[in-house]
């Protein structure tokens, strides 16, 4: 079968230069029969050859800047996939094939066509995601730069200002009832000591739901209250557990009776498949947190990262400094660790005690 770079085929895997390697498209097939979808692998020279045809000098560099991200910036594959489509979409409307014909006014128009863009219930794009598009294209020019090749400065394009992020966490009776959800029934199964172990894990670390999930048996030492794991960019931090978060931990894994090496397992809940073991994915966690949340009769939105908002907030609250907040939570910039600093100020309150409404009276 000859294929045919179309909107028909997709790339399941990223390309690379001048390697042969095997790529995954998803081909849809509409003819007189019904419209199916199909995976099959083909070899990327293959894949490739109708491109390479029509391979523009920008798209070129393009592809070298993809693969330098990935090997020498040691980004993941998703943020390679997420930077293709962020430049594709600037080159495809600008319309432009050479480095050197990147102007600001080329990039201006590209931010009016971005802040324009509504998805199908008819709102705009946040400014935050218009932002990765231009941190994408800035990277790429400063590549460009270091490779003595005549383009635009990247200094001269400027983020749009974003408003400030409402940070939702859990506090008081709300969370003691988050955390309690798993066990509140007369049924206590395997999935049961499972799940409050995850729960108060998140809670107790901090973990990002990827790091969570990745967990193995013995990534964790249950004599100790401390472990490291691997986040964002491949760095190594140290995490703590609680107490609780030690018990329920142990309690889970004297309850198991196999070999697989994932610290939480997904399980068939309605003993259908009781062969389906396997590591719980981030989108089980996610799905298994928003229904202890619906349990607790909690009535806001709440995800695994909710669960690492409250961590950092009930830090901040009993007087942790900020510095040591972004070490624990695995932030590269402070400026992240600071979106907590406006809700756990104590010497707000403080003042606002002291000094409001003291004539009024009472």
């Amino acid at each position: 079968m000859r294929l045919g770079l179309s909107d028909d085929v997709e790339p399941r895997f990223q390309r690379y230069e001048n390697v042969e390697v095997k790529v995954y498209v998803k081909i849809r097939f509409s003819s007189i029969h019904n419209a199916t979808c199909n995976y099959v692998h083909v070899s990327y020279n293959t894949f490739m050859a109708n491109g390479d045809k029509q391979q523009t000098e920008l798209g070129m560099w393009k592809n070298r800047f993809l693969t330098y991200i990935e090997v020498e910036k040691n980004k993941s594959l998703l943020t390679r996939r997420n930077y293709d489509f962020y430049l594709t979409r600037f080159f495809e409307i600008s319309k432009l094939t050479k480095p050197s014909q990147i102007t600001l006014d080329d990039v201006r128009d590209f931010r009016l066509w971005l802040n324009r863009q509504t998805n199908q219930r008819g709102q705009t794009l946040k400014k935050s995601t218009q932002n990765y598009h231009l941190i994408a294209l800035r990277s790429f020019l400063k590549y460009l730069a270091r490779n003595d090749v005549q383009t635009m400065a990247a200094e001269k394009i400027e983020l749009s200002k974003t408003s400030e992020r409402q940070v939702s966490f859990l506090e008081g009776d709300d969370l003691e009832r988050f955390l309690s959800a798993p066990l509140a029934g007369e049924h206590r199964d395997l999935l049961a000591y499972r799940d409050k172990a995850i729960l108060e894990l998140l809670f107790s670390t901090g973990l990002r739901v990827s790091e969570l999930a990745s967990l193995k048996k013995d990534n964790i030492n249950l004599h100790k209250d401390e472990f490291t794991v691997r986040g964002k960019g491949d760095k190594l931090r140290i995490v703590f557990m609680s107490p609780a978060a030690k018990l329920w931990v142990k309690e889970y894994l004297d309850r198991r009776h196999d070999t697989e090496p994932y610290l939480f397992l997904r399980q068939d809940r309605a003993g259908m498949k009781r062969n389906d073991v396997g590591y719980l994915t981030p989108r089980s966690i996610q799905r298994l947190v928003d229904h202890y949340a619906r349990a607790a009769g909690i009535t806001k939105r709440i995800t695994p990262h909710t669960l690492r908002h409250s961590y950092a907030t009930d830090l901040l609250m009993n007087g942790a400094d900020i510095r040591s907040v972004q070490a624990m939570l695995g932030h590269a910039s402070i400026q992240t660790t600071q979106i907590y600093t406006h809700i756990t100020n104590p010497r707000l309150r403080e003042i606002y005690s002291q000094h409001h409404g003291k004539k009024r009276k009472s």
